[in-house]
């Protein structure tokens, strides 16, 4: 193979993202964790990363794919829900799936506190990297004294 310095390689394609399906409990908790872990570091690069290069995606009413589309969609996010924090907890798991149920807390430009809950499906690849996520989310307004995400 020849590549030019000029083309971008996918390391992803190269290096798997373990751990890899099918999964054991053991595996579904680690990959739960690490998604947690991504995802409170508010780093959308960082997000997308664990995704396939054409990741498909369904967040509450938004359906698009792809990780250039996936950083977008977190910049804004990110950029709306103020000192986001997150907790996930395994579901389910069955061979390269998994299902999570997760909350995470944040707040507005105002200064108003939401407590966001929904269920997440995941499908991987066999390189460990997530092609499918479909989240269903819901939020409801929460004073600072009801945080329970510090």
């Amino acid at each position: 193979m020849n590549v030019s310095s000029s083309t971008p390689v996918d390391l992803t394609a190269v290096f798997p993202k373990p751990p890899l399906p099918p999964f054991t409990q053991e595996t579904a908790l680690k990959k739960v964790q690490a998604a947690e872990d991504a995802w409170n570091s508010r780093d959308p690069e960082r997000v997308a990363m664990a995704y396939t290069p054409d990741s498909e995606w369904r967040n509450r009413d938004q359906f698009f794919s792809g990780r250039e589309l996936i950083v977008k969609f977190l910049q804004a996010k990110w950029q709306k829900e103020l000192d986001y924090r997150l907790k996930k907890t395994l579901w389910a798991f069955t061979d390269n799936r998994i299902a999570v149920r997760f909350e995470y807390e944040w707040h507005d430009a105002e200064g108003q506190w939401f407590r966001s809950y929904g269920n997440e499906n995941w499908e991987f690849a066999e390189n460990g990297l997530m092609q499918r996520r479909f989240a269903s989310i819901n939020d409801a307004m929460i004073t600072l004294g009801e945080r329970r995400l510090l």
